[in-house]
């Protein structure tokens, strides 16, 4: 844990404010879900919850058997980070935080389907050129109303486009894990 040396007083409503500056980086808007932990020694502990981390192995295993099929890399994201990967370099995708881009193309449930040159084609990852991708395409996952990440396709083969049949199987991935997260 790191000391930001910030202190806030509980008001009599029983609530703290988050200082501005620590919402910026951790990408913590009105609204978010936060989940709080409690230690013995009284710390109290705030984390950003993620309704789709909580899918965890089964995200895994799911994001397994689609780059089985697909044939193309595969990621699950959520809104902040990439929390599953099969069929490219796990160290390089894994637990790595999503760009602007492709958040804001969650939040509009944006389905884009994209080859490198295009002008939609946006970068997966923040602050990495994804240039080794040749070929994308991003599903939004929808759970109760509300866009809370997306199924992702990649392909480093400059040859790979993607199609309908990619689209239709991003598509439904993407529903079936909103319709686990409603469950």
């Amino acid at each position: 844990m790191k000391a930001t040396g910030i202190v806030r007083r509980i008001d009599d409503l029983g609530r703290v404010v988050i200082p501005k500056e620590i919402r910026r980086t951790l990408k913590i808007r009105e609204g978010d879900p936060l989940e709080i932990f409690t230690q013995k020694d009284g710390e109290i502990i705030f984390k950003k919850y993620s309704p789709i981390g909580e899918l965890g192995n089964f995200a895994k295993e799911y994001a397994e058997a689609l780059a089985q099929v697909s044939g193309h890399i595969t990621c699950i994201a959520d809104k902040d980070q990439l929390i599953a990967v099969s069929g490219g370099s796990k160290r390089e995708l894994l637990k790595k935080e999503i760009s602007e881009q492709l958040e804001r193309a969650i939040d509009d449930r944006t389905i884009v389907l994209a080859n490198k040159n295009d002008s939609h084609y946006i970068p997966v990852l923040m602050n990495e050129g994804d240039n080794r991708y040749n070929a994308q395409l991003i599903a939004p996952i929808i759970s109760e109303g509300d866009a809370i990440g997306a199924v992702i396709f990649l392909s480093e083969d400059g040859k790979t486009k993607m199609g309908e049949v990619e689209e239709k199987l991003a598509q439904s991935a993407a529903g079936f894990l909103g319709r686990q997260m409603e469950q």
